[in-house]
């Protein structure tokens, strides 16, 4: 199983309700999700009011769409997709997105995530450009590859790999303070 807060199994027969528009069914699959989708959301958009929008789009979604599951993936991990296509969508309509392909270095693997927590970490992330924070969110939190991370965005692999690199430094610089120079 997934570290994903998503990953949460949903039995069949409930499933199995949603398809058939049974109200009390959307109510159990909504409320499993709501906390999961909305920390996805926040971490990707910053902004409360648009996460809770982000969570309540994404989830119509869902029970718009929820005849469409085919069970080829967990229901988690489809429904964790439609919200980050959610947030997504809002990311490019708050700002156009970089072209950051030209700069992107062939060969930049990933930093390990830093071991830290709380709200200097919580303050740090917050600090970074959006499309990055999502980038290292989705890539470290929810688990996603950086195939998976191009695709969601329309762009290329080097992309998410270099908006990940940068992140991590960004991050790494919020995070440490400088050396104080001493001048003796």
């Amino acid at each position: 199983m997934s570290n994903s807060s998503f990953a949460i199994e949903i039995p069949e027969i409930t499933l199995a309700a949603a398809r058939k528009g049974e109200l009390r069914a959307f109510e159990a699959i909504y409320r499993q999700f709501e906390r999961p989708a909305y920390t996805l959301a926040l971490r990707m958009l910053g902004d409360p009011e648009q996460a809770q929008e982000t969570v309540h789009d994404g989830m119509l979604a869902v029970f718009k769409r929820i005849c469409q599951f085919r069970g080829e993936s967990p229901f988690w991990a489809w429904t964790r997709q439609i919200v980050v296509n959610e947030a997504l969508m809002r990311l490019r309509k708050r700002q156009p997105m970089e072209s950051l392909d030209d700069l992107a270095e062939p060969g930049i693997e990933h930093a390990h995530f830093m071991p830290l927590h709380g709200r200097e970490l919580e303050r740090a992330l917050m600090r970074l450009p959006e499309l990055t924070r999502s980038v290292l969110w989705l890539y470290h939190v929810e688990g996603y590859t950086h195939e998976e991370i191009a695709e969601s965005f329309g762009k290329t692999v080097s992309f998410s790999k270099s908006q990940l690199s940068r992140g991590m430094e960004r991050l790494r610089a919020h995070l440490v303070p400088e050396p104080e120079l001493s001048y003796v």
